[in-house]
């Protein structure tokens, strides 16, 4: 054995008995607290999947099992020491990354929307228990409205907390009436309303107001048809006006006797072509309509084109203006005759340190046509926000100020990073202050803030924020009321989703679609380029 050889096993002999060392010195409360971690996480994962279960979302909980089971295996091996490091940021990856972009695209092939949202069963139930009408004689129960516990009021799923003629207690949705609530989980008031309910959250009287719109669509479906709210505290049994024949595939209006039929657009059509459809639709597979809809119609198509020419225009000139103006401070603050630095800099980063939301209301009334200080200051009388033009403009303008000291620290990183002695060479190879900037700092400076100028790029192409809270994407010309002159296409896909009278989520998610495919063959090419600047170092 040669004496090499020799050397490297002895040392491999040696590496092993001190991970020996290690291993049997490991405190007892280290893997007491790593089990009882990895204990918690199958717990967690046990309530999750159970809940999963109780919705139905069976894909969910395979993948919720899957997870679990790799934190297990990876975390109570010995081994495995990578995977230990790279679990986490791959589940990440996974949950906020890559399962929103699946879930995203698999919308944009649905006409998943306002009237769309739940399977054709849930929508017959729906139409026949919406149509009660309460049958004379029948019973009333004491009612309070809640969401369950957890929810949030204004969005939560809304619940009857209902109590029967016979003091027994229920909780009805959408799926139907409980099972009776244990009488020991309840709270009533003297005359047997419910107050309180475990795993419940009773809303307040104007949390309920803010919902009118939500209840006055909403029913408990029973056999014998629904229950209904009437008043703030008692509901009723009635009888559906509308029933469903599964037979023929129709719906009957019984006090009408109008029949409506399964349209193309997945909602119930009147037969005869008369009227207007019942609201409530179903969730279908549509294929490339809501792509074909955004390329083929002649107002979406023309707006869209515009659109689409300003949100580069403005992500380009936001990029390139806040690099610009953020260098040229970095460049002055960097010089060492300048006293004070640490001050000067602290007072320019102020602008970022600001959420964005105080500084663009702001900005919005600074821009007022009527009280605005620019117009006061300036003398002009532009009108800012109402004028398609000017509007940009200042939206460009707020924007540089909110752009510009994110690149000013970062070019300082960067300009505090370019080694001196390069600097040197260039004085004494006869280049001036601007040749120095030019040739030797602007290449150099570009290979750290290349990237972050192309993520800036993404980060302001998806600008929603600044538009919504500036503009809400108008003004709007023409008698045109879905595309505004300042939108963004992801303020447009807002409104398209949830701004309209009948919000369309998948055609929104095809649009958001397009955004990608575009943000991501931009960011590519300018990835690409940046790669070229690295053989400057």
């Amino acid at each position: 054995m040669s004496q090499s050889t020799r050397t490297r096993t002895d040392d491999e002999h040696l590496g092993s008995e001190e991970h020996l060392e290690f291993r049997k010195g490991t405190p007892v409360w280290v893997l007491a607290v790593k089990w009882l971690l990895l204990l918690a996480v199958l717990a967690g994962a046990a309530f999750v999947i159970q809940r999963l279960i109780a919705e139905g979302y069976w894909l969910m909980v395979v993948l919720t099992a899957f997870v679990a089971l790799c934190v297990v295996a990876v975390y109570a091996s010995k081994g495995m020491i990578p995977a230990k490091y790279l679990l986490p940021g791959t589940v990440l990856l996974l949950a906020l990354q890559i399962w929103p972009l699946v879930y995203t695209v698999g919308i944009s092939f649905t006409n998943y929307g306002s009237g769309h949202l739940g399977t054709k069963e849930e929508a017959i139930a729906s139409i026949e228990a919406n149509s009660v009408r309460q049958v004379e004689g029948s019973d009333r129960y004491a009612l309070n409205i809640a969401v369950a516990e957890g929810q949030d009021p204004q969005l939560g799923d809304l619940v009857y907390l209902l109590t029967g003629p016979e003091g027994t207690f229920y909780a009805g949705d959408i799926e139907g009436l409980s099972e009776p609530l244990d009488a020991g989980t309840v709270e009533t008031n003297p005359s047997g309303r419910i107050i309180e309910a475990e795993g419940y959250q009773t809303l307040s009287a104007s949390e309920v107001n803010d919902r009118s719109r939500d209840l006055a669509d909403f029913a408990v479906p029973t056999d014998e048809g629904g229950i209904k709210q009437i008043g703030l505290s008692e509901a009723f049994i009635g009888e559906p006006t509308i029933t469903y024949d599964e037979a023929s595939d129709t719906m009957t209006n019984q006090t009408s006797g109008k029949v409506y039929v399964a349209g193309e657009d997945a909602e119930f059509v009147p037969q005869d072509g008369q009227g207007q459809p019942l609201p409530q639709g179903w969730r279908t597979n549509v294929g490339f309509d809501n792509y074909t809809d955004a390329l083929t119609d002649s107002t979406l198509r023309s707006g869209l084109i515009s659109v689409f020419i300003w949100n580069v225009v403005f992500a380009v000139f936001t990029v390139l203006s806040t690099f610009v103006l953020g260098m040229l401070l970095a460049l002055l603050f960097n010089d060492p005759r300048l006293k004070g630095k640490g001050i000067y800099r602290s007072l320019l980063i102020l602008p970022y340190a600001l959420p964005i939301y105080v500084t663009a209301l702001i900005w919005a009334s600074m821009f007022s046509t009527d009280f605005g200080v620019i117009n006061e200051i300036t003398g002009l009388s532009i009108n800012w926000l109402g004028d398609p033009l000017w509007a940009k403009v200042a939206i460009l303008m707020t924007n540089l100020w909110l752009g510009w000291p994110y690149m000013f620290i970062v070019c300082t990183g960067a300009l505090q990073a370019i080694p001196e002695d390069v600097k040197e060479a260039a004085a004494i190879d006869g280049a001036g202050f601007w040749r120095t900037v030019t040739s030797v700092i602007m290449p150099l400076l570009l290979v750290a803030v290349g990237p972050l100028m192309i993520a800036s790029f993404a980060f302001n192409f998806n600008n929603f924020g600044l538009i919504f809270l500036m503009t809400e994407g108008g003004p709007f010309t023409g008698g045109q009321a879905q595309i505004g002159s300042t939108d963004l296409l992801i303020t447009l896909a807002y409104r398209l989703a949830l701004g309209g009278v009948s919000p369309n989520f998948g055609f929104a998610s095809a649009i958001s679609v397009f955004i990608f495919i575009l943000v991501a063959i931009i960011s590519y090419q300018g990835f690409k380029r940046t790669a070229a600047l690295e053989d400057v170092n």
